[in-house]
């Protein structure tokens, strides 16, 4: 019987799918990635998350792999070209958690907006400021969203009716779907900007690394907002940082950062969050944009469909 590992949190319907088509399924939520070496062999199939990368070395050496299956969608953990050369199906779910991340992502805008946070501190020490805490509509504002994937996509709708100009940038689409035939292409220098609002929804390649850098929030309107749930190397957390300070941008709305493992900060890492986390106009969340509920049963769904090659 073909052994399939899966190695993080999961609906109990991708476990049962898997067994239903017959395979002999490890489940381990807890599984490490230092103890994968041993078991490679033995693998006919791997589900992952972000804690245990599949590159190059370890490819090679899984000498019985068939698939490997990414809860989510990024795909900068596993080493594509190798996966090519031997012939392994990749699988990432992006359709499975897109609507989740884009009502995140639009919530941590609101409250940013309307300064819920800030408010919410104050009450709780009996602090009464309404002034202070004036919030800005949305409506009348030009929104720029980088990557018109699944997520981008999704964004795009849930924001159609809110009374945005919406604009994109995505060289690799060259086709949108018939319901986002309103939206507006545009180079990624004069998304920058024109838009007061900059939402990120792009993989993490060597394009993108560092896409946000100072030359591109040199760019951008004073006062503009960023957010970033797609992979926090997208940004350079120091340009960040800095164009906060200055004012350049107005706030941030940040699900992903370029170290999302405190403990093990650098000097100038904690230096560098620490003014950060300091900042009363960010919102942030610990990488949990897509982590919902009903994500977690779809993400399931969509790799059985996928794993068996049936359109979603």
């Amino acid at each position: 019987m073909k052994k399939v590992l899966v190695s993080d949190y999961v609906h109990p319907s991708l476990i049962s799918g898997l067994e239903e088509r017959g395979y002999d399924v490890h489940y381990d939520r807890h599984f490490l990635a230092q103890d994968l070496d041993s078991v490679l062999s033995e693998l006919s199939g791997i589900v992952i998350n972000t804690k245990i990368p599949m590159m190059r070395e370890r490819i090679m050496k899984a000498e019985k792999l068939e698939f490997i299956a990414r809860l989510g969608s990024g795909l900068d953990i596993i080493d594509l070209e190798a996966a090519d050369e031997r012939n392994i199906k990749v699988i990432n779910t992006p359709e499975g958690n897109c609507d989740a991340v884009a009502e995140h992502v639009i919530g941590m805008l609101l409250s940013l907006s309307n300064k819920l946070l800030a408010a919410d501190r104050q009450l709780r020490q009996r602090i009464w400021k309404r002034e202070e805490n004036r919030g800005f509509e949305l409506g009348g504002k030009t929104i720029g969203i980088v990557g018109l994937g699944n997520t981008g996509r999704a964004m795009c709708r849930k924001l159609s009716c809110w009374g945005l100009e919406i604009i994109y940038s995505d060289p690799y689409i060259s086709d949108i779907p018939a319901d986002l035939s309103y939206l507006k292409a545009v180079k990624t220098e004069e998304l920058a900007e024109m838009s007061d609002i900059i939402s990120l929804h792009v993989q993490l390649t060597n394009e993108t690394r560092h896409l946000v850098d100072e030359a591109f929030l040199k760019r951008c309107k004073n006062g503009a907002i960023l957010i970033n749930s797609s992979r926090g190397a997208v940004v350079d957390s120091h340009a960040l940082v800095n164009a906060l300070e200055n004012k350049k941008l107005a706030g941030a709305c940040l699900d992903v950062f370029e170290n999302e493992k405190p403990l093990t900060f650098s000097n100038e890492e904690n230096k560098l969050y620490d003014r950060l986390y300091a900042m009363e106009n960010v919102v942030m969340s610990p990488h949990v944009a897509g982590w919902t509920h009903e994500s977690l049963k779809r993400v399931a769904e969509v790799m059985l469909k996928k794993l068996d090659g049936r359109p979603l």
